[in-house]
């Protein structure tokens, strides 16, 4: 059986075991002082029949406002890439939510499709690993179904800048340098401190126990990086790289993080093939998200990359907290 058969037959002998449709809840999480609203959405277990929801141009395969099926949940947080939307990664959500994952995705304030304000402000990269910690604290505080969620299985999927979000919330510590051409010409209390060659305080988060990279942004990080990252991860790279990305530059984390990390590098892939397959009113205007390299089945990658993400937490979320 091949890599990609042995995977599949996996997943789905666990989602069989634990099957159910996924649910569907916009949130927002409220603003603090200067800090904005964060808005997105969560995907849960639900035993109503399945349905249809569009949101934007994505169609999902999900039931709004279900009740939530199931107690001491895992709980998975995603984090989208450059200018990305809770929504981004709506196959992946739907697949760990059929399991019996929660699963939050949120739309990083500034920095996504609809509000691109601070899109190339450095105060994102210290901002996104803060996003993740504010919205951790509402699902386990202010969701309506917060009970349901166990609080020591949480998990974290991020692409891109996303997956350098995922990197710094587990412990990782970029170094921005002295000269961060994002800080030309800004004045702001964070470029004056790269000038200083100081470090910025970055949010880390122990309650991350497991974390899924694709692709992610590594500009800002250093061999030394990552020697307070203790937790699993499983790590994704593409054979072509892009949007700063390259494969260079994910092997080098393979071979920097502490604990060697599951480490899948996918052939013929370019770097927004980790996006789910876009559909037709996408498509026509987003040619550099939504076209292929020759030869390159991205439904069929999905169908991989979604698959070997539920077996990675379930086997370091459930698995392993199984008393």
């Amino acid at each position: 059986m091949t890599r990609l058969g042995f995977i599949l037959a996996a997943s789905l002998s666990l989602a069989t075991s634990m099957a159910h449709a996924a649910g569907f809840k916009p949130i927002e999480v409220a603003g603090e002082g200067s800090l904005p609203a964060i808005k997105g959405g969560v995907w849960y277990p639900c035993s109503q029949p399945v349905g249809d929801i569009k949101v934007g141009p994505f169609i999902m395969a999900a039931t709004k406002d279900c009740p939530v099926t199931g107690e001491k949940l895992p709980l998975v947080i995603i984090s989208h890439g450059r200018g990305g939307t809770f929504v981004g990664h709506h196959d992946t959500a739907g697949t760990l939510a059929d399991a019996g994952f929660v699963v939050v995705a949120i739309s990083h304030p500034g920095d996504n499709a609809l509000d691109k304000s601070r899109i190339d402000d450095p105060s994102v990269f210290v901002e996104r690993p803060a996003d993740i910690q504010r919205t951790l604290d509402f699902m386990l505080g202010s969701w309506p179904d917060a009970a349901k969620i166990d609080a020591a299985r949480i998990g974290f999927f991020g692409f891109s800048r996303g997956g350098y979000t995922g990197l710094v919330v587990i412990g990782a510590n970029p170094h921005f340098g002295k000269r961060l051409r994002a800080c030309e010409g800004n004045d702001s209390a964070l470029c004056d401190q790269v000038h200083k060659g100081t470090l910025p305080e970055l949010t880390h988060d122990p309650r991350i126990k497991a974390a899924v990279i694709a692709d992610p942004l590594s500009v800002f990080f250093t061999p030394d990086s990552f020697n307070a990252v203790k937790v699993p991860v499983q790590l994704w790279g593409s054979e072509r790289g892009g949007d700063g990305v390259t494969p260079e530059s994910v092997v080098a984390i393979a071979s920097q993080l502490p604990e060697k990390p599951e480490f899948h590098t996918v052939p013929n892939s370019q770097h927004f093939d980790f996006l789910p397959p876009c559909p037709a009113e996408l498509a026509k205007t987003a040619l550099v998200i939504c076209a292929d390299p020759p030869n390159f089945d991205r439904v069929a990658f999905h169908r991989e990359l979604n698959a070997a993400t539920l077996v990675f937490f379930r086997k370091h979320l459930v698995d392993e907290k199984q008393p």
